[in-house]
């Protein structure tokens, strides 16, 4: 009788996505990255200690991944997401959002838990394991 401890392999369940893009969002990525100055491979998104609330969502071009990304890809946009920024953006939603007087890019977070009267800052608690 072999008594050897083998894995067995087993099918993996899908990883839920850190962050999802909205239709308005990924058409926004798209337009933009079409017209940016040189190919990038997609959006790079992050958090940063900073604003009155504590910290703030990063957006920017992605030249390459690095190692510990998370890759993402969704409605045709590759999304990078900074390692030390998956478990505050965990479930995230990205929208594009266009008013009289202004556009920009939203973060619909269920991880924070205040933000700043202008919006641009947030405090956000690390997702809690289930």
């Amino acid at each position: 009788m072999d008594l050897s401890l083998t894995p067995t392999p087993r099918a993996r369940r899908p990883r839920p996505k850190v962050v999802t893009l909205t239709e308005a969002a990924a058409a926004r990525v798209k337009e933009i990255m079409a017209k940016a100055e040189k190919p990038y491979i997609g959006l790079r998104v992050g958090v940063k200690n900073g604003g009155c609330a504590g910290q703030e969502y990063v957006l920017e071009y992605a030249e390459q991944a690095a190692p510990l990304d998370e890759v993402i890809e969704d409605k045709g946009v590759t999304i990078l997401v900074e390692p030390k920024a998956v478990l505050f953006l965990i479930g995230s939603e990205i929208d594009y959002e266009v008013t009289k007087l202004s556009a920009r890019f939203v973060f619909h977070n269920p991880n924070e838990t205040d933000a700043c009267g202008c919006g641009e800052s947030v405090t956000i608690e690390p997702a809690k394991p289930e």
